[in-house]
């Protein structure tokens, strides 16, 4: 990967790389996002848990995303904001799909 798609930010294990997710912040060396650890962490699962899920990721890459988002949280809620927003729409044209081919 050319090094001018990616961007160090003030986070050691956090970057952004325009080739994945868009550009969002990932934790560097992998293609896991900032907001997906957050989004875990929303539904209530505790740093032993995420890192069950997320067994490719260590304490301290969970951590400093976790910092990342609180020290980004608009950028951050804004990326979880418009992926929930493509998901209702997603659900919206399936469900449309469904009830033109039941009739």
């Amino acid at each position: 990967m050319n090094s001018k798609q990616i961007i160090s930010t003030e986070h050691p294990y956090i970057i952004k790389a325009v080739a994945i997710c868009g550009g969002r912040p990932i934790i560097k060396g992998t293609r896991t996002p900032v907001q997906a650890i957050v989004e875990y962490y929303r539904l209530g699962m505790d740093a032993y848990q995420i890192l069950t899920e997320l067994p490719h990721i260590t304490e301290a890459q969970l951590h400093d995303a976790l910092s990342y988002f609180y020290d980004h949280k608009e950028e951050i809620e804004t990326g979880i904001g418009a992926d929930h927003q493509i998901i209702r729409q997603h659900q919206k044209e399936t469900t449309r799909c469904e009830v033109v081919t039941a009739s």
